[in-house]
């Protein structure tokens, strides 16, 4: 029985996307009639018959990956011609409608006409003989997948389209139909493997193979179904057709620059990568943009981010918030882009923990107003400072940095302290040095000193490096905790929010105190639970014993 096989569809496209079948078994077909609509990289085509006859077997399905060269139909009462017939532009959207779809020679190597009976989806040796029958196209840009379920077994009979397998790939899970007819000699294949495209599945005896891409049926699963529908509709926005769309298509409305030469999945693709297309430079004929461009243009970005953005992070690009309403973008600030790359980085390769507890400081209070008087003013911090300078002696693990690439702990003999300073920058961390060997008023002054060079933009490089540990004071802010970030390569850092008077049981009676909370954040490759539990709890006693630390020293 005669095939009718896909026909050459235009320079360098070898295969397209199968949108809608134009006719059906028994239809009667004449040479130039258009009996599919198929999705390339390029538009929408029409794709003519090239011989007259009736429609037999219909070998693929809406949602197939179509080769050149590849049979479609079977025909009875007619035979194909020799030449390829030449796809119409109808549906061609309207940035290629320069693009000529001209029938270029059949060429093996490049998608032209297949050798009869060399079809890739099954190795037939002789008829009537063993055959293997493989993988076939599942989709655009998918190579493998995961076989979720075998729907045949040994001894069963094929029939040319049933169902054969389940293959759950990165966007859906398909069932996917055979290619031939015949008898499951051998099952090559388990559940749970991953199997490409073109691996040898099952080996069948009797029958020819038929078409190598019967179309996969897309069967999404519960956790793909969302994004298999995102790029469906998405795929249709980007085809403008001359023929009414339907509801689903025009219900899309996604912001498209038309006047960019790029394909429908050359866009997608670039969407899904949170590239914007407008800056990838094309490489094709008059600057048209391709796959590899967009492949490019993104391992070029990657290789010029800065060391301090997060290794393997993904930048999922924004929805198009003006559908919503009028929005303004304004160009981050130094500060505010080196805050975004140090905290990604820390957050994402520090494993955190954060460790709460509260400090009675009434008598710390107390302290704290008797030695301010006049000009001079202290507030709680440098009190935690000299606090906390102690505790990393006492806990040495606090005061380290893990060295992932040596597989090291890097012990500090020093005790540098830095301090969290809201600036109209943003946030900046200047640190204090050598606080171990300051009195609580040395720390005082040059807290007070360091803050307000912060503030005037007048901090060196020097003094914002170097730190140990880190102190975040949000009190005079308010709040009750929160859950700061590591200061990476620090290993820890206390978070000090808002005292307020509460009731306390002590010695049968509620006695109100003054109780301050404090959020320590620790890195847990170096520093465990217990540990975490006793530095925060080593720190609150201290703190309630002011009169025990030296002022002076």
């Amino acid at each position: 029985m005669p095939e009718l096989k896909l026909p050459e569809l235009g320079e360098n496209i070898t295969q397209g996307t199968v949108t809608k079948i134009l006719v059906k078994p028994g239809d009667a077909i004449k040479k130039g009639q258009n009996i599919l609509e198929l999705e390339t990289d390029k538009a929408v085509l029409d794709v003519p018959s090239n011989a007259d006859g009736v429609i037999g077997d219909i070998l693929i399905k809406n949602g197939a990956v179509v080769k050149v060269g590849q049979p479609v139909f079977t025909l009875t009462g007619g035979t194909t011609t020799p030449s390829q017939a030449t796809p119409t532009g109808g549906h061609v959207q309207k940035e290629q409608q320069n693009v000529s779809p001209s029938p270029l020679p059949s060429n093996p190597t490049t998608g032209g006409e297949s050798t009869p009976g060399k079809s890739p989806s099954a190795k037939q040796t002789t008829p009537g003989g063993i055959s293997e029958m493989t993988l076939p196209a599942l989709g655009e840009n998918v190579e493998k997948g995961t076989v979720t379920k075998i729907l045949v077994k040994v001894g069963d009979t094929l029939k040319k389209g049933q169902n054969i397998l389940e293959i759950e790939t990165d966007k859906a899970v398909l069932e996917v139909p055979s290619a031939s007819e015949g008898l499951i000699k051998e099952i090559l294949i388990k559940a749970g493997t991953v199997v490409k495209i073109g691996q040898p599945i099952f080996k069948i005896e009797g029958g020819t193979a038929a078409a190598t891409s019967t179309a996969p049926v897309s069967k999404p699963s519960s956790h793909s179904e969302a994004k298999a529908e995102e790029s469906k509709d998405t795929s249709r926005s980007f085809v403008a057709k001359s023929a009414p769309q339907d509801d689903a298509a025009k219900s899309v409305s996604l912001p498209i620059r038309k006047d960019i030469p790029a394909a429908p999945s050359v866009r997608l693709l670039a969407r899904e990568l949170g590239i914007d297309i407008a800056q990838v430079p094309g490489t094709g004929k008059g600057g048209r943009i391709s796959v590899d461009d967009v492949k490019a243009y993104c391992k070029m970005l990657n290789t010029s981010r800065p060391s301090s953005t997060v290794p393997g992070s993904v930048q999922v690009a924004l929805p198009n918030f003006a559908k919503w309403g009028n929005v303004r973008r304004e160009a981050m600030s130094n500060v505010r882009r080196k805050t975004a790359e140090h905290l990604s980085n820390a957050w994402t390769s520090i494993p955190h923990v954060t460790q709460f507890d509260k400090v009675d400081i009434t008598e710390l209070e107390k302290l704290r107003k008797s030695i301010s008087g006049g000009n001079k003013k202290i507030s709680v911090t440098p009190f935690i400072i000299k606090v906390v300078a102690a505790a990393l002696k006492k806990f040495p693990q606090f005061n380290a940095s893990v060295d992932m690439t040596t597989q090291e702990i890097v012990f500090k003999d020093y005790v540098n302290i830095g301090v969290a300073v809201d600036t109209d920058r943003g946030l900046l961390v200047p640190v204090l040095k050598n606080v171990d060997k300051m009195s609580i008023l040395q720390i005082s002054d040059e807290l007070t000193a360091l803050a307000e060079r912060a503030r005037l933009k007048k901090t060196t490089i020097e003094e914002m490096q170097g730190g140990c540990f880190t102190i975040s004071n949000l009190g005079g802010i308010g709040g009750t905790c929160f859950t700061p970030i590591v200061n990476w390569p620090e290993v820890a850092i206390l978070g000090v929010s808002r005292g307020s008077m509460e009731q306390t049981f002590t010695d049968g009676v509620f006695i109100p105190r003054l109780m301050l909370p404090l959020s320590l954040s620790y890195d847990h490759r170096l520093i465990d639970g217990a540990d975490g539990a006793r530095f925060i709890r080593w720190v609150c006693e201290a703190i309630q014993q002011p009169f025990l630390l030296d002022l002076n020293k």
